[in-house]
């Protein structure tokens, strides 16, 4: 277990390297940081102190090494349009992103997987028929048309729920939460369920067709013909195997609602990091933008590395089998 553990972190940092060198990518061949610096009225006196100052004119395997070297420590320069540092950004709209996304991940679990379960087990019940529908509607209609429908039934015609922003939120300190007001909680409830409902369908149909697999197999009619009940077999025997491919997915699934969050949150006008990065697209704010690749992908590197140790609880063969490669 150990040795597996050490083999994904040297491949994620393998990883992370890689992803490094294309955000460095960004600042060589997507204009002049300069530029966007100062002002048309600076000397060329002023231009190259800056650029000497900000070591742009160290060799360029130096200059990889050193943005490393700050990105390991989350420091990123100072972002073009705001002039302040990007880590600082980072930290204003972080919590409103992961807050939003952790509420969207509970909802997609909570009901697609029971949704799934239920239309594996009773194919044939009108239940399961509206379930398989109302999900296909959730898969063919996109994020941005979800989200106007539910701001123009909840928003407009009913006025039960606000339609932008994050309502009221708690400072404390170190983070700005939503979950300690009730008007952060109803500002939450659109967005969350605009960002959920795909991953929801896509984990209900998951669920449902890996049961009905499961269910097919020998070792499920050897249980039945062993005089188990269904709620034993159902439940402790095929939904058990049926969540090993279920866990990648979900996986995938959530570090999907970290990077795509972006239409959601200029929907709803939510303050989070897929609303910054479309102003840094807009401006060519390359520190920002180079900031959010890195944390993304160190987000995916974080969730795959959990997933793959969620595997050996799950799935006990996967323990015999590395058990047994040492003999």
């Amino acid at each position: 277990m150990f040795a597996f553990v050490i083999q994904r972190l040297f491949q994620a940092i393998l990883v992370m390297l890689v992803v490094a060198f294309v955000s460095f990518s960004l600042f060589q061949f997507v204009g002049d940081p300069i530029n966007n610096m100062v002002g048309q009225d600076a000397t060329q006196e002023q231009r190259e102190a800056l650029r000497e100052r900000l070591g742009l004119n160290d060799p360029i395997p130096i200059q990889f090494m050193n943005f490393v070297g700050n990105a390991a420590q989350f420091q990123f320069g100072l972002s073009y349009r705001l002039g302040i540092p990007v880590e600082d950004i980072i930290a204003q709209r972080l919590p409103a992103t992961i807050e939003l996304v952790l509420v969207s991940a509970i909802i997609a679990l909570v009901v697609g997987v029971p949704m799934g379960v239920y239309t594996g087990l009773n194919r044939n019940s009108p239940i399961s028929k509206i379930f398989l529908t109302v999900s296909l509607i959730g898969i063919s209609l996109p994020t941005f048309l979800i989200g106007i429908l539910l701001i123009l039934i909840f928003g407009v015609w009913l006025a039960w729920l606000p339609t932008f922003g994050r309502g009221g939120t708690v400072d404390l300190g170190w983070w700005e939460t939503s979950f300690l007001t009730l008007q952060g909680w109803r500002s939450l409830v659109l967005p969350a369920i605009t960002l959920a409902l795909f991953q929801l369908t896509l984990i209900m149909r998951l669920v449902r067709a890996e049961m009905l697999e499961v269910l097919r197999t020998d070792y499920i009619k050897f249980a039945r013909a062993r005089g188990l009940s269904n709620r034993a077999i159902n439940f402790g025997h095929a939904l058990k195997n049926t969540l090993v491919p279920v866990i990648t997915i979900i996986g995938l699934q959530i570090g999907s609602l970290l990077a795509f969050s972006i239409i959601t949150e200029t929907v709803f006008a939510w303050p989070g990091m897929g609303l910054l990065i479309i102003q840094a697209i807009q401006f060519a704010d390359i520190p920002v933008m180079s900031s959010y690749l890195v944390l993304i992908a160190l987000f995916f590197v974080l969730i795959n590395l959990i997933v793959d140790l969620l595997y050996y609880v799950v799935d006990p063969r996967l323990r015999v089998e590395r058990g047994g490669g040492g003999h």
